[in-house]
């Protein structure tokens, strides 16, 4: 069992003749991913590692029957492409473009939810199901299968974790990066309502950062209504209140705390919280 993607989901690929989007097209098709087509418009007919392109997704799905799309085109296009795939048929959607417009984004949830549609991004790494299939940019190599989940509103700090949490032997069943943006589709408590259901899972790992209240929404979630052991590391100890830090949802400004107030929070609601990166291990050992 795996969450949101697996050995048999298909997928497509918005944007696939650019830079990004082949690059990563390998990359996944590489890892066993079912990448079935990709979609670029006035470039139907062409291949791209010997998979097919064509000008729209209502096409590609209608062809290759995908259920799951990753975008990568240019920011100025990629709502239009949220909204054609969620028009097409898609039940996923990951969006690893950054730098979407916020009152879009608020529209695009709002439509993508209307239509029963998961939409994880923007600004974001995507998914990687260990060992089954690959939905974005994570280098894979690093990821070995095991027991702990990962959701991460940041895609290096989840590489780093990750990679501890591979060398220690415990392994990853998941990884969900949800994005760094202010406004984005699926949030922690979305991913946690589906590692509860995971068998392979057996400990979460939340990586979280200054700006919004996502984290706290968690960890309220986790103290009522999650029964797997949880720990987080929550990034921007030292970030200044004000200053954006990295990524669009990245800053402390009016209500919303700073990385030590939020620590003490999810302290406060039973959940250990690493000083750094790789205290994640031993504090995954403490609670399992």
């Amino acid at each position: 069992m795996s969450i949101l993607i697996g050995e048999e989901t298909r997928v497509i690929v918005q944007g696939i003749t650019g830079r990004d989007g082949s690059f990563h097209t390998k990359s996944m098709k590489d890892y066993g991913t079912k990448v079935v087509a990709g979609v670029t418009p006035f470039k139907g007919g062409e291949y791209v590692f010997d998979i097919p392109v064509f000008n729209s997704v209502e096409e590609a799905v209608k062809s290759v029957q995908a259920d799951t799309s990753i975008i990568f085109v240019p920011a100025k296009f990629a709502v239009d492409a949220m909204y054609e795939a969620i028009n097409a048929g898609i039940k996923l959607v990951v969006t690893i473009t950054e730098g979407l417009p916020v009152q879009d984004m608020i529209k695009v949830n709002e439509f993508a939810n209307l239509k029963g549609v998961r939409v994880i991004g923007p600004n974001c790494p995507g998914i990687i199901s260990v060992g089954k299939s690959k939905v974005g940019i994570m280098p894979h190599s690093i990821f070995k299968k095991g027991i702990v989940g990962v959701i991460s509103r940041s895609g290096t700090l989840t590489y780093e974790i990750v990679k501890h949490i591979s060398d220690s032997g415990l392994g990853v069943s998941t990884a969900v990066g949800i994005g760094g943006d202010p406004v984005i589709g699926t949030k922690f408590i979305d991913i946690l309502k589906e590692f509860e259901k995971d068998e392979e899972t057996k400990a979460v790992v939340l990586v979280g950062e200054i700006g919004g209240s996502d984290e706290e929404d968690a960890a309220d979630y986790i103290e009522k209504h999650f029964n797997k052991p949880v720990v987080s590391f929550i990034a921007g100890r030292a970030s200044p209140p004000g200053k954006r830090m990295g990524h669009a949802g990245a800053i402390v400004q009016a209500g919303t705390r700073t990385a030590d107030e939020k620590i003490a929070y999810l302290e406060s609601k039973g959940i250990k919280v690493a000083n750094i990166p790789n205290e994640i291990v031993k504090l995954l050992k403490d609670v399992m």
